[in-house]
């Protein structure tokens, strides 16, 4: 059973570390704590699994207008979401959650290869 708990755990760790190393690069994203910080990695994934396809199935027709750009608002704004329900968690700006979800996928993707 550990085994099958690996993967979900690895990936929490590499949210985690995104978006802790996203609040020294971005001065509007803000943690008060590394509890605050851990939670806020545990409901992002959540939210990119359950409200993320949610949001893009109903946005499809501008997603497809805007050639997938959209796809980087709607980043925004779920990084906005997990930072509304976490206390101790804040983003100053839209632009902060723009920027900062780029650079947290980015990270993050480069940090899972080099470990897989």
């Amino acid at each position: 059973m550990i085994m099958n708990l690996m993967p979900f755990l690895i990936q929490w760790g590499l949210t985690s570390l995104s978006l802790w190393v996203a609040s020294y690069i971005f001065s509007g994203l803000r943690f008060a704590d590394g509890g605050s910080l851990v939670i806020a990695a545990l409901l992002l994934g959540f939210a990119n699994a359950i409200v993320k396809p949610l949001l893009v199935l109903l946005t499809l027709p501008l997603t497809v207008l805007t050639m997938g750009l959209f796809l980087l608002v709607i980043n925004a704004l779920v990084l906005m979401l997990v930072s509304s329900i976490v206390s101790g968690f804040t983003i100053s700006s839209f632009w902060t959650a723009f920027f900062a979800s780029i650079f947290i996928s980015l990270f993050s993707l480069f940090v899972s290869g080099m470990i897989f």
